[in-house]
């Protein structure tokens, strides 16, 4: 994966403002954005999303422009192939668990039919150990079952990249440490290039093969990299 981000804007609230100012260069395929809370990480993600759209600056990704401020480029969010996997998960309770996943290949806001079959579908509801929960709701799910049906609904749509928005914080330490280990061996198999965003330096420690530190929107000064399964690409300020 080769990310260009380069990207600038301000949020106001009351009296208050928070001013992003985030500029990097990578060619990692595991990319770790760490920070405390407030530091700009979610907004850095949504806006590579397009769920937020800088002031100035601009996103490429593999060589292709998601937003370009001086050009006028601004992909909306289902042009931009990135599958996106909110903290919550945001699965749908009224949706199984194979009409969840078969969310991900829709366009437009119908609800796929429960006894609807996809291979695509169901090669990932097989990959991700699903198959046998395929007619269960996510309140029947565990918190681990809940995370892979979001990731399998995710991938589904074959996205150039994954976005995980904080994936580990809903789940207990130990299933934590369990997920880490699932979600490293995935990537690795499937090569699948994932930018994630985290508080936990653990989450860096075990998937990140290049960690940006965010404080106060901008990228520190502090070491780039943390020591991981692979090693580590050296960042390259823009």
């Amino acid at each position: 994966m080769q990310l260009d981000l380069d990207i600038a804007t301000t949020l106001h609230s009351g009296k208050r403002s928070f001013a992003l100012q985030v500029a990097c260069q990578s060619d990692s395929q595991r990319i770790v954005l760490l920070g405390p809370s407030g530091s700009g990480k979610s907004l850095t993600l949504k806006a590579i999303a397009g769920l937020v759209t800088p002031a100035s600056g601009h996103i490429r990704l593999n060589g292709r422009t998601l937003f370009d401020a001086r050009a006028g480029i601004n992909l909306a969010p289902q042009q931009r192939n990135v599958g996106y996997l909110f903290q919550d998960y945001a699965l749908f309770p009224h949706l199984t668990v194979r009409q969840n996943v078969a969310f991900g290949l829709k366009r437009g806001w119908s609800n796929p039919r429960r006894n609807e079959r996809h291979a695509a579908v169901e090669h990932w509801l097989s990959n991700l150990g699903l198959a046998e929960l395929a007619q269960q709701y996510p309140d029947q799910l565990s918190g681990g079952q809940r995370q892979r049906t979001a990731l399998a609904r995710a991938l589904v749509a074959e996205p150039a990249a994954l976005l995980l928005d904080e994936p580990f914080s809903a789940l207990d330490p130990t299933l934590r440490g369990q997920m880490r280990r699932e979600l490293s061996e995935l990537q690795t198999r499937l090569q699948v290039p994932m930018i994630i965003i985290t508080h936990d330096p653990d989450d860096a420690r075990m998937l990140g093969q290049h960690v940006l530190h965010l404080r106060d929107g901008r990228i520190d000064a502090a070491p780039a990299a943390q020591p991981g399964p692979m090693p580590a690409p050296q960042l390259r300020p823009a």
